[in-house]
């Protein structure tokens, strides 16, 4: 499989209904709560593509465009954007939808950083 084709597999795409008890006093998702489901998704994608266990080591820049409300839905999508040696890089966008209207939007856009590691906890090579 080519690396564009390991690219393309390991496209991660997860909905989730925004509930009351993962919003703020303004009725909206937790920024942390959004980073939360972000890493996880990254994390999937990470080992989707290279199928090694993977670690984060961090998130590089994320950046709220809009606030997610609750009684909406969210769809959050995970590419591999960068490869490196031992690490890749993961960008992650949560997109919102209405419950009862086609009406969708980009609300979160941010990166993570993933290192593979073997089992004594020191980096491998993502290629094989």
């Amino acid at each position: 499989m080519t690396i564009e084709e390991k690219i393309k597999a390991s496209e991660t795409r997860i909905f989730k209904a925004v509930f009351p008890n993962t919003t703020n006093h303004y009725d909206t998702l937790f920024g942390g709560t959004a980073m939360h489901m972000m890493d996880e998704v990254a994390f999937i994608t990470a080992t989707r593509f290279s199928r090694q266990i993977m670690v984060t080591v961090s998130s590089d820049r994320i950046d709220f465009k809009q606030p997610i409300p609750a009684g909406t839905i969210v769809e959050l999508i995970g590419v591999v954007s960068h490869i490196g040696n031992t690490s890749l890089k993961v960008k992650v966008d949560i997109y919102v939808e209405q419950m009862y209207s086609e009406q969708r939007e980009k609300a979160v856009t941010g990166e993570f950083s993933f290192v593979a590691i073997d089992e004594n906890k020191k980096p491998v090579s993502i290629i094989k």
